[in-house]
């Protein structure tokens, strides 16, 4: 009879062990999961809080871009500009103070676009008020939603833009229609109209090489539109392809800093071209 006492109690430790072993209560959330996800909320509300102080003190004209912003960033982008601005971090959406006796130009673009605006900034400083989109710009369709919201209510000498990487799966036909319409729209608006050509997608991407196909492939559909609309070309594929391996990131479609200012110079210089001319 002992025995089987000192059995089941030791059957009983056994189980008790296990029960406190990470993973146990496979259905009830940790504490210092709870504990993590409590601070991180915290962390976002002192940033969300000290933006809206800050926000709140803004001059008119600034106070009204960052409501923009608020509005067209998005959940993955805008905590990012937040905490950059209450840190006092320059971005790509920082607001432009104009200088009259420049001209005013346009980026729209996705995250590549992004990761060039300032480089493109520095080369034309005291050349151009340089602009972008509110916004990670997204597909062809995003655009057409979007493009009256993107131009405000401005004039622009200059508007540099791209559609490419988002439209990977979009039709050959859609992507097409959706491009000649956006180039009617701004060309409407009495500025000079550049097309970029979208940057490589590398054949290890994690959407594997059909992909960089089909990039190539809207490269090509996308000049066929430009020519036939007049447009200027800004050929940053070819541009980049040279330096790929020094300047994109491993598996990935963006670039580190290095390949952003190549980018920004080389969209610098077109810009420069058509505002000489």
């Amino acid at each position: 009879m002992k025995s089987r006492i000192v059995t089941l109690f030791s059957f009983l430790s056994i189980l008790s062990i296990f029960a406190i072993l990470p993973g146990a209560e496979s259905k009830a959330e940790p504490t210092n999961a709870i504990e993590a996800a409590a601070k991180k909320a915290a962390a976002e509300a002192e940033v969300d809080s000290q933006y809206a102080a800050l926000v709140e003190k803004l001059p008119a004209a600034e106070r009204a871009w960052e409501e923009v912003l608020q509005s067209e960033l998005g959940n993955f982008y805008l905590p990012i500009h937040k905490k950059q601005k209450v840190q006092g971090q320059s971005n790509a959406w920082d607001f432009v103070h104009d200088d009259p006796n420049l001209p005013r130009v346009l980026l729209i673009g996705d995250s590549i676009s992004r990761g060039y605006t300032r480089a493109v900034r520095r080369e034309m400083k005291g050349e151009a008020n340089v602009h972008r989109a509110p916004a990670n710009c997204g597909p062809t369709a995003t655009g057409l939603k979007k493009l009256d919201i993107w131009l405000g209510n401005g004039k622009w000498s200059v508007i540099h833009f791209n559609f490419g990487i988002h439209d990977r799966k979009t039709p050959p036909e859609e992507y097409q229609e959706r491009l000649r319409e956006i180039v009617t729209r701004l060309k409407a608006t009495g500025a000079v109209v550049i097309w970029a050509s979208t940057t490589p997608v590398p054949t290890d991407w994690k959407e594997g090489p059909e992909m960089a196909a089909a990039i190539a492939e809207k490269n090509q559909i996308a000049a066929k539109v430009m020519k036939e609309n007049g447009v200027e070309i800004n050929d940053l594929f070819t541009f980049i392809t040279p330096h790929l391996e020094e300047t994109q990131n491993a598996g990935d479609v963006h670039f580190g800093s290095k390949g952003y200012d190549l980018l920004g110079g080389q969209v610098a210089g077109a810009i420069r071209e058509v505002i000489e001319k």
